[in-house]
């Protein structure tokens, strides 16, 4: 089976707004008919990573190509690419019907043609017998599929989705999250979403892009941006993360909290300075003469689908997530399997103090089990 080819590739690409740099030197491909999540705090890139694509901003330095063509200086309405906005931006004057013709209207598409394309788009995205509907009379969720109706009525090769479910509620946003992928595996066409929210690109994308000032710091399926974190950044960004610094003594070997593991990592230097990332949900509760450390539980928190355990190891907090609770100040024992310890490199984030457990940035003793 043959690799698919890349539609958009952005080389190089830099951004500077006043004098302050947006994005330093993005290279990134996208592949055709994948659905791919531009990810990342506020600030990070992502939107401007996003108008560059679609021809409403131009990069400093840089080439942006479209099926092996470089496109820099091709105006956005010439280009094979649709945006659908936060903000839907709709018509408010104009029904649902007028709302989605008005692209072809504009392309001067045959009148004749105009009444099925619209009625195929609504049956699409399950709003038919809404076409003489006001904006204003349309939920958020209708809104944004006449938005996206709109978007892809004129066979769009590439869809550009802005943060398109940021005014949603909370139960919306999941549906939604769901009918988007759907749409997307219909239309099949690329779909590339910007989002600061880890949930939605881990439940839509086929590839998800972290980025962070003006970097990309991974690229990767969910799965392996979820359990394969380059960084610490990506590590705390994507769900929550126990970080401690450790030491790599040798390949499926590492010291951290005063005590050497195995693991399943390699490829570091002999005694490289490293960060050893634990996710909460794969530290297992013991009793307190069992596992490989010992803990105060300070804190008990209910999650819903599970709870969260705030527990102390010789001062430093460790995160646990668990169907079943500890007490307050209870003595436990945590187990941690060899394939449950993730070592990454240091890097500029691995000192960052953002989450207020399990990074101490130095060795730790701790009580003997």
């Amino acid at each position: 089976m043959s690799e698919t080819r890349n539609i958009i590739e952005l080389k190089n690409i830099v951004v500077n707004y006043d004098g302050e740099p947006v994005l330093k030197g993005i290279n990134l491909d996208i592949r055709d008919k994948e659905f791919v999540t531009l990810l990342g705090p506020s600030g990070c890139g992502k939107t401007t990573t996003l108008r560059i694509i679609g021809g409403f901003a131009e990069p400093d330095e840089g080439d942006i190509f479209f099926d092996g063509q470089r496109i820099n200086d091709l105006p956005a309405y010439k280009r094979q690419v649709n945006t659908v906005f936060q903000r839907y931006a709709l018509f408010p004057n104009l029904n649902v019907y007028d709302n989605i013709a008005f692209g072809l209207r504009i392309n001067n598409v045959p009148k004749e043609e105009i009444p099925g394309r619209v009625s195929t788009a609504l049956d699409f995205v399950d709003l038919a017998g809404y076409q003489k509907r006001k904006v204003h009379q349309l939920s958020g969720g209708q809104q944004q599929r006449v938005a996206i109706a709109r978007a892809v009525i004129n066979y769009p090769r590439v869809l550009l989705l802005d943060e398109p479910l940021g005014a949603l509620d909370l139960k919306l946003r999941k549906e939604m999250q769901i009918e988007l992928k759907k749409m997307q595996q219909q239309l099949n066409i690329t779909f590339v979403y910007v989002t600061h929210d880890q949930e939605e690109a881990l439940t839509m994308s086929d590839t998800v892009i972290v980025m962070d000032k003006g970097t990309i710091q991974q690229i990767g399926s969910p799965q392996d941006i979820y359990n394969e974190p380059k960084n610490a950044f990506v590590a705390r960004f994507i769900g929550e993360s126990n970080i401690v610094h450790g030491v790599m003594l040798a390949d499926r070997l590492v010291s951290f909290m005063g005590r050497e593991y195995e693991c399943v990592d390699g490829g570091f230097e002999p005694n490289e300075p490293v960060d050893v990332v634990v996710r909460p949900e794969d530290i297992k509760i013991r009793q307190k003469n069992e596992g490989i450390m010992t803990g105060v539980v300070e804190t008990v928190t209910f999650k819903g689908v599970h709870y969260e355990m705030i527990v102390n190891v010789s001062g430093v907090k460790w995160m646990i997530h668990s169907t079943k609770a500890a007490e307050v100040d209870a003595v436990i024992g945590m187990e941690i399997t060899p394939e449950d310890i993730h070592i990454m490199k240091k890097s500029e984030y691995s000192e960052v103090k953002e989450v207020p457990f399990a990074e101490n940035g130095g060795e730790t003793e701790f009580e003997e089990v």
